[in-house]
């Protein structure tokens, strides 16, 4: 596990919560160490730092009431979602009260002439897209895991789709948060676009809880398309496969989902999701609209592929064969791991401008190597975001040592391309160290300012972002 640091604890708040909260939520309120550790880290290499109880609220009411008992004795709250998050959002470094919206999973309602719905934060993206199914909607974004919305919200998730519908931050209309005195605000009405003041909206979404916990959020919809249809093609090298999607973006061919996958990613999906695809660097699409621009999109990309040198070029409509082949990319995570039994899997992200991701990707691929490494490299690379997944052994500390220095390099190596340290992971606590490195220190003072605004005391989600 990677050390992460700890903060001052207010014992005595702590204990006076603990006696409150209990009186107030009796089972709902949790302290056995297995729960209190599973609402630590789940699926991070950052070391577990977990909270001293756990509250399961079920309506605004009851979390308005939690952050006021927090804020009367200046102890830290840090909301849980799913806890699929990957650079420690959800530890607990000064202790405190994990809020566990899980019980908040009403959709609200859904207004389906407006292209949009109200949703509790708990409600996940699959329960959504499932209760939509009937309507003829759906909700694009998709980070792959079936993260809870209010999580999504608060890391401004992306992921597959975001080439064609963006990130959270272009599909969240309005959010209801409580702060951190226990105030409720609400950001925005229905309308799709307002002039109306400062946008608190987009303030909230990506704050990672530091600045309040959501408890209700409204989203675009966007009708089912008539035809859709997902497509593959191998490429001889990484970098052929970069340059076809850089040149599928520059002509504005409107693909919904265009995935790399390399050689190694690609043998670890076949063995888990019993696939017999090429082991060769790898794009996987998806192409929405009706069926003769569905046509056209699967014609257009074709023939920028072939320039590239690419080959075996195959699609489909199949509703069941589109998702055997989008699955396995979501397994990628679990198909990874099964490469190097015992290990565990160091996941990091970056984002680059479309014109030097083959440059970010070869670079990543050639350090990986002299590394001696064993990563697949998989990316949402139509908005110039990809993933390594470094497989290492924690109680070697060499492989440690060295997996940190990647990282690192990696996150200043897209920085010094112009991109960021994180396309969507976050920063949470395993990327703090390099967001002035991006945006500036004066950048990063004027959020610590808004910080201390909003929450004088550090009780929301506090040693997240930026240190206060």
């Amino acid at each position: 596990m990677a050390n992460v640091t700890a903060l001052p604890r207010n014992e005595d708040g702590i204990a006076s919560v603990l006696g409150v909260l209990k009186q107030q939520f009796g089972e709902r309120f949790q302290t056995g160490a297995s729960v209190r550790e599973q609402h630590g880290h789940t699926t991070t290499w950052l070391t577990n730092q977990s909270p001293d109880a756990v509250v399961f609220p079920k309506s605004q009411d009851d979390v308005a009431a939690i952050i006021k008992v927090c804020a009367t004795h200046k102890v830290p709250v840090i909301p849980f979602g799913t806890g699929t998050s990957l650079e420690g959002h959800v530890n607990a470094p000064a202790g405190g009260i994990s809020v566990d919206v899980s019980e908040m999973n009403a959709i609200v309602s859904v207004h389906s002439d407006d292209l949009s719905c109200v949703v509790q934060p708990g409600v996940t993206r699959e329960q959504l897209n499932t209760y939509l199914r009937d309507k003829g909607l759906f909700f694009p974004i998709d980070p792959g895991a079936n993260a809870s919305l209010g999580g999504m919200a608060s890391t401004n998730a992306s992921g597959t789709n975001a080439v064609r519908y963006g990130t959270m931050k272009d599909n969240v209309l309005a959010v209801t948060a409580v702060m951190a005195n226990g105030d409720v605000i609400r950001t925005a009405q229905r309308a799709k676009k307002s002039s109306a003041g400062y946008d608190l909206t987009r303030l909230m979404v990506g704050s990672e809880g530091t600045l309040g916990l959501i408890t209700e959020i409204t989203l675009k919809l966007q009708g089912i398309p008539e035809a859709i249809s997902s497509a593959r093609c191998v490429f001889p090298s990484v970098d052929a496969a970069c340059q076809t999607v850089m040149q599928v973006i520059q002509y504005g061919i409107p693909v919904a989902r265009i995935e790399l996958l390399d050689a190694v990613q690609v043998r670890a999906c076949n063995a888990y999701s019993k696939l017999d695809l090429p082991e060769q660097p790898l794009l996987l699409l998806e192409f929405h609209g009706s069926d003769a621009s569905v046509l056209e999109q699967a014609e257009m990309f074709g023939a920028i592929a072939e320039e590239h040198g690419g080959a075996g070029y195959t699609s489909t409509t199949s509703t069941e064969e589109r998702n055997k082949l989008w699955q396995a990319r979501h397994d990628a995570y679990w198909a990874t791991l099964q490469l190097r039994p015992g290990a565990s899997g160091i996941s990091t992200d970056v984002c680059v401008p479309i014109s030097r991701l083959a440059d970010c990707v070869n670079a990543a691929r050639a350090r990986l190597e002299e590394e001696k490494f064993l990563s697949p490299i998989v990316g949402h690379v139509g908005d110039g975001n990809f993933h390594c997944l470094l497989l290492i052994d924690e109680q070697n500390e060499d492989e440690m040592t060295r997996a940190a220095a990647f990282v690192s390099w990696l996150n200043e190596l897209a920085i010094s391309m112009d991109g960021t340290c994180t396309g969507e992971h976050g920063i949470g606590q395993g990327k703090m160290a390099y967001l002035s490195k991006e945006l500036g220190q004066e950048t990063v003072d004027m959020m610590v300012m808004i910080k201390r605004a909003l929450d004088p005391d550090n009780i929301m989600n506090p040693g997240k972002i930026i240190a206060v």
